[in-house]
């Protein structure tokens, strides 16, 4: 193991403050939350944290201990237009923008030697994807990896992240969009029904650049993946889309964090999931922060989730900070529901099956965000992924009567 040359930073108020009559009082704000490289400056967590309390912490506890991972848990390919490179701990950019703020992420930072590097070069523009695949081989290995991805200024990439297989996984994503770039990242979850994942992306977006995040998370007994990013610089824009699909029996999760930090910055957050299945549980947080400076901002955060059975729940946690009254509009909404009624009988009426008006319900609902993708072969596998999602609930709810 490398020895880390940052000094650990923190945030005062990590484990709470008190107010004027001297009370205790939990730190509830993102932005104040702990942020440290050294493991040993996090607890380990309970569940009755504020970044843990709706994590099933008992099912991700191998990833809470800082131990070395298991040789060959995870192999690793990259296929695309710019070559891959290995980033020492110390070596630039590595650490300009990520700073661990749970301790699965202060543990990669600790266990990844050696960082996985992508480089757009200045001005280029990709015709094809950048695609990385982690390929788990087992459930019982435990993994760490730390990946770096710089779109260099006034350049125009994708990069793909891809999972599958299993295992126990902890990531993280350091990205930087430098001045004028615009780069589209997609991380795609497709792992085992027993694999295990959480994965920290943190990103900065300077002057006038462009990020547009999206998080796809289809498979995975637990999966966690927490995206936060700065639009730092003046007229920056981040687009953060999710899309889930919870089975019975799997978590998944996203909590999401938008930082405005610079002017005329623009945000738009769209999650969307459904869940089907005794168990099957998705949560989304969302966290956005307007600064002091961030006058002119233009932000929205929205999450939507549709619920197809019974035994199935969604959980959903708006927030919204704002530190200047100079902004052009914020806003954040949730809806959780079931089928709606009306679309049902508006499709039968037309001589539609139940299960096929159900089907296109179902599609519609989702398509918009896989339709943002960008990916052509990557949206067509996501809209088969999703019609095998359907096949496989209608088998099992015909099972069940």
């Amino acid at each position: 193991m490398s020895s880390v040359t940052q000094a650990p930073a923190t945030i005062p108020g990590a484990k709470g403050h008190t107010d004027g009559a001297g009370a205790f009082v939990p730190v509830q704000t993102r932005s104040e939350r702990l942020r440290s490289y050294d493991p040993a400056a996090f607890e380990t967590p309970t569940g009755r944290e504020v970044n843990w309390k709706h994590t099933p912490v008992a099912r991700m506890s191998r990833l809470f201990a800082d131990a070395a991972g298991d040789e060959g848990a995870i192999s690793l390919a990259v296929a695309g237009p710019v070559a891959a490179a290995g980033l020492a701990t110390g070596t630039a950019p590595r650490g300009e923008v990520f700073v661990p703020e749970d301790l699965p992420a202060a543990v990669v930072w600790n266990r990844s030697a050696e960082a996985l590097y992508v480089s757009i070069p200045v001005e280029a523009e990709l015709a094809q994807p950048v695609v990385v695949e982690f390929s788990g081989a087992g459930a019982e290995l435990l993994a760490h990896a730390h990946i770096v991805i710089e779109a260099s200024r006034h350049s125009r990439a994708q990069v793909v992240l891809r999972h599958t297989g299993s295992a126990q996984f902890a990531q993280n994503v350091e990205v930087i969009v430098r001045e004028g770039a615009h780069l589209e990242l997609v991380t795609v979850q497709q792992w085992d029904d027993d694999a295990v994942h959480a994965a920290s992306h943190q990103a900065r977006v300077e002057r006038d650049a462009t990020l547009r995040h999206i998080v796809v998370s289809f498979g995975g007994g637990v999966v966690r993946v927490n995206p936060s990013v700065e639009l730092a610089g003046t007229g920056s824009r981040g687009e953060l889309y999710g899309l889930s699909y919870s089975d019975s029996g799997q978590h998944l999760e996203s909590q999401v964090y938008l930082h405005h930090k610079g002017a005329e910055t623009t945000g738009d957050v769209l999650y969307k999931g459904a869940l089907q299945g005794e168990g099957a549980r998705s949560v989304w947080i969302g966290d956005v922060l307007i600064g002091p400076d961030a006058v002119g901002t233009d932000s929205y955060e929205a999450n939507r989730n549709l619920v197809l059975t019974d035994g199935a729940r969604a959980e959903s946690i708006p927030n919204l900070e704002i530190e200047t009254g100079d902004i052009r509009g914020a806003g954040h909404a949730s809806a959780t529901g079931r089928f709606d009624d009306e679309q049902l009988f508006y499709l039968q009426a037309r001589g539609i099956r139940e299960d096929e008006a159900r089907r296109l319900v179902v599609l519609g609902f989702l398509a918009e965000i896989v339709q943002k993708i960008g990916v052509a072969d990557l949206e067509s596998e996501l809209f088969a992924a999703i019609e095998t999602e359907l096949a496989q609930g209608l088998v099992a709810a015909e099972t069940a009567r």
